[in-house]
């Protein structure tokens, strides 16, 4: 598949995408979210690909946010169309059933922020800064910020984030729970990629159960969320990568998950 704003690549079986506008700060158009949505979606029907990376070309910029410059010009029809294409987007990403995680390279503003939010764990550089700044340009956040910062980190962040609009630094979003780790920056590209590694040889199908009990359970009331759990734990015994994991336990031997 071929893009104009995005770069993807595979490594194995894990699969990197590189939002590729740098002169932008890779910033979000339209064009840019359709892609973005139509190369999560051939990532999520690859057998193949096991986890998912994203990250941002050049040295400033995971994503900056929106595209300012397009936005200006748009109708309220326009708006609510491309904050629901962004939303869609997001949920995509979360709801993809294979782990994803952002790279966080440096400014994740905006929609940036909303972006690395909907990938199930954000590692980033210790130069990276992340916030919703929407409110200083007279906007809201639009694809899912303030519902997803409530989720990740409570009430009193998300309100922070999102009132103020200051960015904060990477060491302040780690302690906010934005983040789920920070390395230096010089390291960035390795821990990721060796994160993604060991995630893609684990057993496919229990990583979906986990990211489904955690994403979709979660959402639920408690008992909804336990019975859901219970009812994932059972399924994954018809896999054969159970069977296989089990046994190599048993065995003090490493486990090779086929993914079925």
């Amino acid at each position: 598949m071929a893009f104009t704003n995005l770069l993807v690549e595979d490594r194995g079986s894990v699969r990197v995408v590189t939002v590729n506008r740098p002169e932008k700060l890779n910033a979000l158009n339209r064009a840019t979210v359709a892609e973005l949505d139509a190369a999560f979606a051939a990532a999520g029907s690859d057998a193949g690909v096991r986890v998912v990376v994203l990250t941002g070309a050049g040295p400033k910029a995971f994503v900056a946010g929106a595209d300012i410059a397009e936005m200006h010009t748009q109708t309220v029809i326009e708006a609510r169309d491309f904050g629901r294409a962004g939303q869609a987007l997001m949920r995509r990403i979360e709801t993809l059933g294979k782990p994803v995680i952002a790279m966080v390279n440096g400014f994740a503003l905006g929609g940036g922020l909303e972006l690395a939010m909907a990938c199930h764990l954000r590692i980033a550089a210790d130069t990276a800064k992340v916030g919703q700044p929407e409110v200083k340009l007279g906007l809201i956040p639009g694809f899912g910020g303030t519902q997803r910062l409530l989720r990740l980190c409570g009430r009193g962040p998300a309100l922070e984030l999102c009132l103020l609009g200051a960015p904060v630094d990477a060491a302040r979003a780690l302690a906010l729970g934005v983040l789920t780790k920070v390395v230096p920056a010089a390291e960035l590209a390795a821990e990721t990629m060796k994160l993604a590694e060991q995630l893609a040889a684990s057993a496919p199908l229990a990583l979906r159960g986990v990211l489904d009990a955690v994403v979709l359970g979660g959402e639920a009331p408690l008992e909804t969320g336990l019975d859901y759990e219970a009812q994932a734990f059972a399924l994954v015994f018809a896999s054969e990568d159970m069977k296989e994991g089990t046994e190599a336990f048993l065995a003090r031997r490493e486990a090779v998950f086929k993914g079925r």
